[in-house]
């Protein structure tokens, strides 16, 4: 007899979701150092995709085409075990969900990767603007894109889709040991980002200080300030209600049980 789709899932669904909470533990409880330091190193490998997308449009005149060099950040991002704000929106909040981490635990980690992922991402742009002058013109092109958003309806769903794609992502990643698949998620997924132009707050900000640094921009540091917390905003949204809720309804009875367990605890 063959057992329904739902059952044979089971097993893979309650092995994921005990991964989640053995990393967001890890995660939640990482010393402020080593946090610190996946941060910076988070802005980095972002910081080397905007680059590389800078440098193939200001060649190629192809937004598009510009999309599909970009991922070389994402892969970095995962080979080199760094982290980026918006990665944290499913595994350590799974690990709060289920007592395994508290709330304060979670704004601690969340404040200091973006914080982090900010300024090695200032530092990246600036780098990227001085060495490369043939970008200058569409990092300002770019950046101003994002900084004339504003707080509409449609920045709002960017922003919400953004969070939902790379949460999606973290849970495509977390399906899997598999190095080569997570790898083939990474691309498509952030290809998916910049090829639709997504609100996303770390990218677009490191996209919006290239703008800045070259002295060319119609924007300022307060219109860069207020694109980051509309977009921080629809991120949180997109990421915590569209997938990282939606996934934990999927396994009720084992959040239920890692409640009880950590409430006896």
């Amino acid at each position: 007899m063959v057992a329904p789709k739902g059952a044979r899932s089971e097993p893979a669904l309650e092995e994921a979701y005990e991964r989640l909470l053995d990393e967001g533990h890890e995660r939640l409880d990482r010393p402020l150092l080593p946090l610190l330091s996946t941060g910076l190193l988070g802005g980095v490998d972002v910081g080397i995709g905007v680059l590389i997308y800078l440098v193939v449009e200001a060649k190629t005149g192809n937004p598009l085409l510009a999309s599909m060099a970009f991922p070389i950040g994402f892969a970095a991002l995962l080979l080199a075990s760094s982290e980026l704000f918006t990665e944290n929106f499913l595994v350590p909040v799974t690990a709060v969900v289920a007592k395994v981490g508290t709330l304060t635990q979670l704004i601690r980690l969340w404040v200091v990767t973006l914080v982090a992922n900010l300024v090695a991402g200032l530092a990246m742009a600036a780098m990227t603007v001085v060495a490369l002058p043939e970008v200058r013109a569409v990092a300002v092109e770019a950046g101003s894109h994002y900084a004339h958003l504003g707080i509409s309806w449609r920045s709002f769903f960017l922003a919400v889709l953004a969070g939902a794609v790379i949460t999606l992502l973290t849970r495509m990643q977390h399906a899997t040991d598999n190095l080569g698949v997570r790898l083939v998620a990474a691309v498509l997924m952030s290809f998916v980002l910049v090829g639709a132009q997504l609100f996303h707050s770390v990218l677009d900000s490191i996209l919006m200080f290239a703008g800045l640094l070259t002295g060319d921009a119609d924007y300022g540091y307060l219109d860069w300030l207020q694109a980051l917390g509309w977009a921080t905003f629809g991120n949180l949204i997109g990421g915590l209600v569209l997938v990282t809720g939606i996934r934990l309804l999927r396994v009720p009875h084992r959040v239920a049980e890692s409640r009880a367990e950590n409430d006896d605890d």
